[in-house]
């Protein structure tokens, strides 16, 4: 059953116990102050707080002494006063003083009073002002400590929740999600947003306005009266002994009963404190569900419906006793400390989040920087093969070019000898057919020694193509090498930038594979120059092996030729067996033979 207020119910508190009853006294009366505030300006005149100091010492049972506000506010004369400069007289002259236990409830209805008139359409609203006022008050107990005073819809979606609990209705997420994002641009309600939210607008389909009152004064009294659990139940007297039904009410430190539901006549308090227990007993004298609550005083002796509601009143009252020996506050100020400390826990995680995925943005943003640098390297490295590319072609044909031009020189100093032996051959008749095959002779042999440079020259050619193809392929491996750990240290990282830099990773595959490519091409092209290395190799031989024939053959002859070897660096003498045929004494020698056999020759005509 839910129990229907017919009159207001009064709460007394020992402010001496409930210290924090100050932040929610100063939140009711800030909703006080603002409604007095009819400019919007931040301020209010002196007559109207004096007015509102009365009250409230009026309400909280304080003396007030209108020459104190005076005294306090005699030197600003300028006007009206800010909440700022309200506070310091409000917390020494009124909450310092409360001795006494006080009706919260009044105190609440009378800032209610001054302020809902000015903020709410009564005529829009499905529930009544009463409602209302335990709307306001739920707001002011879930909102956040400091001011302006809002809710945030953490706790919107909780009071929501637990109203429809109440109500007996399923909670629909889809609902509320809808609603936040239509209010996307805020993270929060204030207390007229809330009233409205619960009397037109979320509940205002097909809703009974009957239940949606019950509901809203059954969180109210959870939430705000700290009642925890109440029902009826039989309790046994200590007098008579006879079993009586009583409504029982359980509040944190205590649990009162009364003759009925509407908590006109209370019958007396169990209150409970630290060396307070709570037993379960065997049935007898024909009740059953029995349990007792044993004081330092006295025990009472309880029994309730049936077993579930027996378990129910025994866990709620170990609760409320273990709650006391903690030293904690009540179950719901509890958990709204509890929901406060992980929503501001959550903030510092987003905040980490945040700064974290800077630092890592930055971390790709020079990573990509660094990737950036390589790759203008790498580009810059490749313009420079192919200059070096382009320099060692142009040497190459500069020295083809070179080659060319020895050999059109050769070819015109063999002519040019052709025609000084054409002019000589008149002279030496008898030793033209021996010249002639000396200077056939010489001209393979010269051939050959030709084929024997240009081959050695090849080789060496060869082998230095070979050897800047191997520093070119070494060079690519290292680099290829570098680039494979830096992705291997790439991937090593966190799987959320594995993520962002997949599509890197895949350029970097395209660049290796590019490379391996270039690699490979150098790898043929090394095996093409090994290859012509090998065939200019088999020349040289040939030409060696030809050569030495040759030089077979001319050491048969009689002496006319001898073998070429390495002489004097003198200029050579071109005579009519060819150049440097013969050394200056053997010249010397022939022509004193040839001066002879010529002398002789003249007689004898």
């Amino acid at each position: 059953k839910h129990s229907t207020l017919t009159e207001p119910l009064l709460v007394l508190v020992p402010l001496e116990d409930k210290m924090w009853l100050r932040e929610e006294l100063l939140k009711a009366i800030w909703h006080a102050f603002t409604a007095l505030d009819v400019d919007h300006r931040g301020k209010v005149s002196k007559s109207q707080l004096k007015v509102l100091s009365y009250n409230l010492c009026t309400v909280m049972k304080i003396p007030h002494d209108p020459l104190t506000f005076e005294e306090h506010f005699k030197e600003d004369d300028k006007g009206p006063l800010s909440n700022e400069g309200y506070m310091p007289y409000l917390n020494r002259y009124i909450l310092d003083k409360v001795q006494e236990d006080f009706d919260v409830l009044e105190f609440y209805r009378m800032c209610w009073t001054l302020c809902y008139k000015k903020n709410i359409h009564r005529h829009r609203l499905i529930i009544s002002d009463a409602d209302a006022f335990k709307v306001w008050c739920i707001f002011n107990f879930l909102s956040e400590d400091k001011y302006p005073l809002v809710i945030v819809f953490e706790e919107v979606e909780y009071f929501l929740r637990k109203l429809t609990e109440a109500m007996g209705i399923g909670w629909c997420e889809e609902k509320f999600t809808d609603y936040r994002m239509q209010h996307s641009a805020k993270s929060c309600l204030t207390v007229w947003e809330l009233i409205e939210l619960v009397g037109v607008i979320y509940f205002s389909n097909d809703v009974d306005r009957q239940i949606l009152s019950m509901s809203i004064n059954e969180v109210f009294s959870e939430l705000i009266l700290d009642i925890l659990k109440q029902g009826y139940m039989m309790k046994k007297g200590h007098k008579r002994k006879n079993w009586m039904e009583r409504w029982f009410v359980l509040r944190p430190t205590s649990l009162t009963y009364y003759v009925c539901e509407d908590l006109t006549e209370k019958k007396g308090d169990i209150v409970l404190d630290q060396s307070c227990c709570v037993e379960s007993l065997l049935d007898k004298d024909g009740k059953k569900c029995l349990f007792i609550i044993k004081c330092l005083d006295k025990s009472f002796e309880i029994s309730a419906s049936d077993k579930k509601k027996k378990q129910e009143w025994i866990q709620a009252i170990q609760t409320c006793i273990q709650l006391l020996r903690l030293g904690l506050l009540s179950p719901h100020r509890e958990a709204r400390l509890r929901r406060r400390e992980l929503r501001q826990k959550q903030q510092l995680d987003e905040q980490h989040l945040t700064e974290r995925m800077k630092n890592l943005q930055a971390a790709n943003e020079a990573k990509q920087r660094q990737l950036e640098d390589m790759r203008l390297k790498m580009e810059e490295a490749k313009a420079k093969a192919e200059l070096e590319e382009l320099r060692r072609k142009k040497k190459q044909s500069d020295l083809q070019d070179r080659y060319r031009l020895d050999l059109e020189r050769e070819k015109m100093v063999r002519q040019e000898m052709e025609e000084q032996m054409a002019q000589k051959s008149s002279e030496l008749d008898q030793y033209l057919q021996r010249v002639r095959e000396l200077e056939d002779m010489y001209h393979r042999l010269q051939e050959a020694l030709e084929d024997e440079r240009q081959a050695k020259q090849d080789e060496e050619a060869m082998r230095k193509l070979q050897a800047r193809l191997l520093e070119e392929e070494a060079a690519k491996r290292t680099e290829l090498e570098q680039i494979y750990l830096k992705q291997q240290r790439t991937l090593t990282q966190t799987e959320a930038e594995k993520e962002e830099l997949m599509a890197e990773q895949l350029a970097k595959e395209r660049e290796l594979q590019a490379a391996s490519q270039q690699l490979d091409r150098l790898e043929k092209e090394r095996q093409g120059a090994l290859e012509q290395y090998q065939e200019v190799s088999r020349k040289l031989e040939r030409a060696a092996n030809k050569t030495k024939t040759w030089k077979d053959k001319v050491a048969k002859h009689e002496g006319l030729v001898r073998l070429i070897q390495p002489g004097h660096k003198g200029a050579q003498r071109i005579t009519n067996w060819g150049p440097a045929s013969f050394t200056d004494i053997e010249l010397e020698l022939r022509k004193k033979s040839w001066q002879e056999k010529k002398n002789q020759g003249a007689p004898a005509e």
